[in-house]
């Protein structure tokens, strides 16, 4: 039996904690706060994620474990480097579940963890999964990505069950693109359904943005068959038709006219599309990134959703 620490209490981070204790593993579940990682550990239940009970091996604490086989970072993005400064961990795996574009500096999640821990072993997992479903056993699969492929076998064997496949892929730079520009590309998609635009403008975004996936992956050293995969195709359709997407569900809002500050109040949980968006574009400079562009822009405030669409549909014609 090994022992995971699952470093975020958020709705992914408990999810993960459940689907590592149903692997079989001794599970400590890290929240940041002292009197909510009590009330979690009391109740066996997070609010993040209602009606889901922790399982007995799962322990909640606010204290960083300093000795564990493997540790799962599910923390938001531009939390990462922070959280992977004060572990006290030592050169254990570590296994990056955040998704997204570091704002200050432009780096992936692997990227910002190579830099804080030099030469620690570190994987990227990432896929289309919703953290309530995973918590619920249903059938699921997902992409553990690293160049070393004994990390990659060693971190799938310890997370896998039957409900939850894990894939192994030796390309983390594809990986990571799909886990962060999906996010930007669902507030796009949720924008066009909100704006009553139909099904047939949805495809068409989804379609194209999936372009420019590929385009940047390839741009950054990546591979265009990994956009194709789990962490590219399945997690972009995933996140641009699923209403428990918090980035959809955003773009929706903003599409039927909300204020994105208002949207943002009434959340407690980080939507990483928002930050991610004009970091990503920053990230890609001279890639043609023009939907990932748009939306920077909206969440900007620097354009409309009806100047945004009319400048994508007006857009030089050429072959596919």
């Amino acid at each position: 039996m090994s022992s995971v620490a699952v470093i975020g209490a958020g709705a992914w981070g408990t999810a993960l904690a459940i689907q590592a204790a149903r692997a079989g593993n001794d599970v400590t579940l890290w929240a940041r706060d002292p009197e909510r990682a009590g009330l979690v550990m009391a109740s066996r239940e997070n609010p993040r994620l209602p009606g889901v009970r922790l399982p007995e091996p799962i322990v909640v604490t606010a204290t960083l474990p300093e000795i564990v086989d493997v540790a799962l970072l599910a923390v938001p993005m531009q939390r990462l480097r922070d959280v992977s400064r004060r572990l006290p961990l030592g050169s254990i795996p570590l296994v990056v579940c955040a998704k997204g574009v570091e704002t200050e500096t432009l780096r992936l999640p692997l990227e910002v963890v190579d830099e804080v821990r030099p030469g620690a072993p570190a994987v990227v997992l990432t896929g289309p999964n919703f953290a309530h479903e995973i918590a619920a056993g249903l059938p699921a699969a997902s992409v553990v990505a690293a160049s070393n492929a004994t990390l990659r076998q060693q971190v799938a064997t310890m997370l896998s069950t039957t409900s939850f496949r894990l894939y192994g892929n030796d390309d983390p730079i594809g990986a990571q693109v799909g886990g962060a520009a999906k996010n930007v590309i669902a507030i796009a998609a949720g924008a066009v359904m909100g704006a009553g635009l139909g099904e047939n403008a949805r495809a068409a975004l989804i379609t194209r943005g999936l372009a420019e996936l590929g385009r940047l992956a390839v741009a950054l050293g990546g591979r265009r068959e990994t956009v194709m995969g789990l962490s590219g195709l399945g997690d972009l359709l995933l996140t641009c038709t699923g209403p428990a997407s918090r980035n959809y569900s955003l773009g929706f809002a903003l599409g039927r006219g909300e204020k994105l500050s208002d949207v943002l109040a009434a959340r407690s949980a980080v939507t990483e599309g928002v930050a991610t968006a004009p970091a990503l574009v920053a990230r890609a400079a001279g890639v043609d990134m023009p939907i990932c562009t748009a939306v920077a822009s909206l969440l900007g405030g620097t354009t409309t959703l009806t100047e945004a669409m009319a400048a994508l549909l007006s857009r030089p014609r050429r072959d596919e």
